[in-house]
């Protein structure tokens, strides 16, 4: 099966030649995959870290609510480093900054000069991503913006990676669809009004294979929960 041809664009200070010191910001979602695998297969690179937000609370990553213990299995079947930058549950943007800047500050990351974002549409939150980088003296590169999202989802599925929505807000979308496999049964029965790639928020995934991974990783859906006006979906490491 063919790659997807993903078309690259840098932030306003980017330049055409890929950086050697580049990291990934890695959700463990399908855009972050999808990112990974525009870089390595347009880009011909591999970053030199992901860069995970966990929220310290529970002990997953931010937001997906997925476990830490599956994350570090995504990098370890990625073959990439992983740093993690631990955040408190409803973390303010000062606290969010001071430990970006912290994370930046770090042997791994101190050279980086550029992320890259698995962001699709959304101007306000690149916005926010560039203005806060460019403070660090870095920029921003955006491997997947401007993509028609009901074809990157199709392209998703057509490249071999599995999913699972561990994540969504059920005013948005039913929260029967929380554990379900992102294939292309589920996209057929999305809503009309939800994004296929949830970019509004409507959904998250966690990835556990595809083309950008050695093995598969094997998961075991548990409960479903709603916490935090979130439906949840746990899964654990089987």
């Amino acid at each position: 099966m063919s790659t997807p041809r993903l078309e690259l664009e840098r932030g306003p200070q980017g330049s055409t030649k890929p950086e050697a010191s580049l990291a990934l910001s890695w959700s463990g979602g399908k855009d972050s995959a999808l990112a990974l695998l525009a870089l390595r297969a347009e880009l011909g690179c591999d970053p030199c870290a992901l860069i995970t937000t966990v929220t310290a609370t529970y002990g997953r990553i931010s937001m997906h609510g997925v476990r830490r213990e599956l994350l570090a299995l995504q990098a370890q079947e990625l073959g990439l480093p992983l740093v993690e930058v631990s955040i408190p549950l409803a973390c303010p943007n000062e606290v969010y900054d001071a430990r970006m800047h912290e994370a930046f500050a770090s042997e791994r990351l101190r050279q980086v000069a550029e992320v890259a974002f698995g962001d699709l549409f959304l101007e306000e939150v690149r916005a926010y991503r560039e203005e806060r980088l460019a403070a660090a003296g870095k920029r921003g590169l955006f491997p997947l913006w401007g993509r028609d999202t009901t074809q990157l989802a199709r392209d998703f599925i057509q490249a071999g990676f599995q999913a699972v929505l561990v994540c969504l807000d059920p005013r948005k979308l039913d929260p029967a669809f929380a554990g379900r496999c992102y294939d292309e049964r589920l996209l057929a029965e999305l809503p009309p009004e939800v994004d296929p790639c949830g970019e509004k928020g409507e959904f998250h995934t966690f990835v556990h294979g595809g083309p950008i991974f050695r093995r598969p990783i094997a998961c075991a859906l548990g409960d479903v929960v709603e916490r935090d006006g979130f439906v949840f979906a746990d899964l654990t490491a089987a």
